[in-house]
């Protein structure tokens, strides 16, 4: 009851591909060349950064290319592996990729932060929770959020899960100054929680599968989502320029990537399979595991709303949780960042 009665108050006082010159100029019609992507079998080139390296969560965009999804929408897309909110949000601003995954989270604390980034915008979710999370082992003594008092966690610097964390620590009533935390890189983060080197990691919920194969023991999960309802995971985003330029083109994307997504989920297995054609040292078990577990992410709670939906006003009530806390300054809007014209309707 503290808890909802503190979001309440909250809430309520509060790169390697450039694209062409012809797609940058290119309007709602086509190219300027007469082409139009699909409908006489031109396709435009694009740069596709996953969310985070190759990990099974991001399979999707593998689906939706195996299947033909993005040649029929008019798409010859290269599929990189992406770095995080960051430095994928970095990617697009510089015109190094057209279209990546990104944490909601992240993106707001990036545009309404001290940085005030700007030039990207989302155009659909990808989950419809965040995925943060802290992940122990079993022998961690670590079984609730009041348990990382005292302990060290690892992270990948710039990381949402720890960019969150000041305010996910307030609702779950953890003293922050009593949890330490050790830069980590990305490829060494579960590597270094399983020799014992540090009690935790920041994580998304689906690392579950991959976090017990490293250290061959049981792990716990303390997702964010327990505390922070209102925020979504990872959504798309494209340059604010492209989305300008290119209404059509985005939804056709929109589209395409959002029906790899859905087969991902109605067939975790087939996806995990597609993958390791693609990867091969993937593990198509392991990206299962982790499709199976994001399910429940991308798929609403509420009846009705459709897989890649965006709520304007959900988004204002992230917001204003992220300004209660001081992690963003006061004036930014949901449409700052979001172009709700071409996003799924919620």
């Amino acid at each position: 009851m503290q808890r909802r009665t503190f979001v309440r108050s909250v809430v309520a006082g509060a790169l390697a591909l450039t694209m062409s010159a012809a797609a940058g100029c290119s309007d709602d019609s086509g190219d300027s060349d007469g082409k139009s992507g699909g409908a006489n079998g031109s396709t435009e080139k694009i740069t596709y950064l996953t969310s985070f390296n190759t990990f099974g969560r991001d399979a999707y965009a593998y689906v939706a290319l195996e299947k033909g999804y993005f040649k029929d929408a008019g798409f010859d897309v290269e599929i990189k592996p992406g770095s995080g909110t960051g430095n994928n949000i970095k990617a697009i601003v510089a015109g190094q990729a057209q279209f990546t995954p990104v944490d909601l989270t992240g993106a707001l604390l990036n545009a309404g932060g001290k940085d005030k980034v700007t030039g990207f915008t989302a155009v659909a979710a990808i989950q419809q929770r965040t995925m943060a999370a802290i992940i122990a082992l079993e022998d961690s003594k670590i079984a609730s959020p009041k348990d990382l008092e005292g302990k060290l966690i690892a992270d990948q610097p710039g990381s949402v899960v720890q960019g969150l964390f000041p305010t996910y620590a307030k609702l779950a009533n953890i003293d922050e100054t009593k949890v330490k935390w050790q830069p980590t890189s990305a490829q060494t983060l579960m590597g270094t929680l399983a020799s014992g080197k540090v009690q935790g990691i920041g994580q998304f919920v689906v690392g579950k599968p991959t976090v017990e194969g490293i250290a061959k023991k049981k792990a716990v999960v303390l997702p964010y989502s327990d505390y922070l309802q209102d925020l979504y995971g990872n959504v798309l985003i494209t340059s604010s320029d492209y989305a300008k330029n290119n209404p059509e083109k985005v939804k056709k994307f929109n589209e395409a990537l959002l029906k790899g997504l859905q087969d991902s989920i109605d067939n975790p297995a087939d996806a995990g399979k597609i993958l390791t054609k693609y990867v091969p040292t993937a593990k198509p078990e392991g990206a299962a595991a982790e499709l199976t577990l994001m399910g429940p992410y991308v798929r609403s709670a509420a009846a009705g709303i459709p897989v890649g939906a965006l709520d304007a006003e959900r988004v204002a009530r992230s917001i204003a949780i992220l300004q209660g806390s001081g992690q963003i300054d006061p004036g930014l809007k949901p449409e700052s960042v979001i172009d709700f014209d071409l996003t799924p309707k919620a």
